[in-house]
C-alpha cells in the first residue's frame, strides 16, 4: 500500500499539482448526481484534491442529461466546470460540440507504472470523457415487507399478481425498455437490435402498460430508497450503490435483485468553455488515478474504471463490509447483465424520450 501511495504522489507531483497554493487557486465547480454518490466523490476526489492544491470544490446536484450543459454553452454563460454524466451523454455531447476533448495523456500510469490507456477498462476512455466508475441500474425490496414470497427475476418484478403493489422506475426510457424486454423473455444479445424496430420498440412499451397503473415515478437517486423505506413502494429500480449505502449506512433489510441489471458508466466531461479549464483536466487526473478509485470503493458499490484499482478494493470506510461481492461485476452478480449500449441510446435517446413522454401522459 506504501508503494502505491508513492506512486500516486509522484504521479501527482509529475502533474504539476505540487506547484499549485491556496493563494493561486480558484474555485472549481463539479456536478454530479447527490447523496451517497456525491458524498464518496467528496470523501474520494475532492477533499484530498483540496488538500493537496489548495482549490476548493463547489458540489453542485442534477438529475442527469445534457439539457443545461448545452444551455450554458449555447448561451455562452458556462458556470460547470466539470460534470458526472452517463456514457450515452458523453459520446452524444462531444459529437454535438458542447464538451471539451480530454487527452488521455494526462492521466498517470497505475502503480506498476502501465499506461493509463492499458490499464483503464475497455470502453472507458472517450474522446472528451474519462469514465470513473461502473454502476448498475438493479430493482430491490424490503424483505421485511416482501415476506416469504420474495422476487428473483426481472419477470417478478412486473408480475402484479405474485407480487402485488406499487414498483418504483426512474422517469424516463433509459434502462426501462431494456428491462421490459428481458422481463418478456428476450435474450440479452437481442434487447438493441429489437430496440431499433417499431416492433421492439411497441413490445417494450407493451411490456410497461402492465405496470403502469402500479408505477411510481422517481427522477434523484436518492428517491428509492426513500420510497421502500417508507413503503411508498414494494419495490423499485434504483441504483445499486444507492441501495447499498441504505443497507450499509442505515441498516435497511433491503435486497438487490441483480438478474437483468443494466450497468453503466459514469465519466468526467468537461462543458465546452468552461471557465476554470485547466484545474478540471488536473481534477480528472487526480480523481482517476489508481488510489482515488479504490478510495471511492471504500465508500460506495461502484466499480473502479481501472484494473490496478480493483485489488485495492477493501471493506467500507465506515459499516467495515467487505465491499468486493457488492460490486456490479462481482461474478455472482453479472450473470446475467446487460451492457447499456451508448451508441443506441447517443443515437435513439430524444426519439424515446419523445415516445415515452407522449406515453405517459396517455
Amino acid at each position: 500500500m506504501k508503494m502505491v501511495l508513492k506512486s500516486t504522489v509522484a504521479a501527482v507531483a509529475a502533474l504539476g499539482f505540487a506547484g499549485l497554493t491556496a493563494a493561486n487557486a480558484a474555485d472549481l465547480t463539479v456536478v454530479s448526481w447527490g447523496g451517497a454518490y456525491t458524498k464518496s466523490q467528496v470523501k474520494a476526489y475532492h477533499e484530498p484534491f483540496t488538500a493537496k492544491t489548495g482549490i476548493n470544490i463547489r458540489s453542485e446536484d442534477y438529475n442527469g442529461g445534457l439539457a443545461e450543459v448545452k444551455a450554458q454553452v449555447e448561451a455562452g454563460n458556462v458556470i460547470w466546470d466539470l460534470v458526472d454524466v452517463e456514457l450515452s451523454d458523453a459520446v452524444r455531447g462531444c459529437d454535438e460540440g458542447i464538451l471539451e476533448p480530454i487527452d488521455h495523456s494526462i492521466l498517470p500510469a497505475a502503480p506498476d507504472g502501465t499506461a493509463a490507456k492499458n490499464d483503464f477498462l475497455p470502453g472507458t476512455l472517450h474522446e472528451c470523457a474519462v469514465a470513473n466508475i461502473v454502476w448498475s441500474t438493479i430493482y430491490a425490496y424490503d424483505s421485511e415487507k416482501m415476506g416469504g414470497n420474495a422476487p428473483a427475476t426481472m419477470a417478478d418484478f412486473f408480475d402484479t399478481k405474485n407480487f402485488p403493489g406499487k414498483r418504483g422506475l426512474r422517469k424516463g426510457p433509459k434502462a426501462n425498455l431494456e428491462m421490459a424486454l428481458i422481463a418478456d423473455g428476450v435474450s440479452n444479445d437481442q434487447v438493441y437490435e429489437l430496440l431499433q424496430t417499431p416492433e421492439g420498440v411497441d413490445r417494450a412499451f407493451a411490456k410497461l402498460d402492465t405496470i403502469k397503473d402500479d408505477v411510481i415515478w422517481w427522477e434523484a437517486g436518492a428517491q428509492p430508497p426513500q420510497m421502500l423505506a417508507d413503503g411508498e413502494v414494494v419495490m423499485t429500480t434504483a441504483y445499486n450503490g444507492r441501495i447499498f449505502n441504505a443497507i450499509a449506512s442505515e441498516n435497511k433489510p433491503f435486497e438487490i435483485v441483480w438478474d437483468g441489471q443494466v450497468y453503466d458508466l459514469d465519466l468526467w466531461v468537461i462543458p465546452k468553455g468552461a471557465p476554470n479549464k485547466q484545474k478540471a483536466l488536473d481534477f480528472v487526473a487526480f480523481s482517476t488515478d489508481t488510489q482515488r478509485l479504490a478510495d471511492q470503493a471504500a465508500w460506495i458499490s461502484y466499480g473502479p474504471a481501472r484494473s490496478s484499482s480493483v485489488p485495492l478494493i477493501g471493506k467500507h470506510a465506515e459499516a467495515g463490509i467487505d465491499m468486493a461481492p457488492h460490486m456490479p461485476t462481482a461474478p455472482a452478480n453479472f450473470k446475467t447483465a446487460i451492457q447499456n449500449d451508448f451508441a443506441f441510446w447517443a443515437d435513439y435517446q430524444d426519439e424515446l424520450n419523445e415516445r415515452f413522454n407522449a406515453w405517459l401522459a396517455q
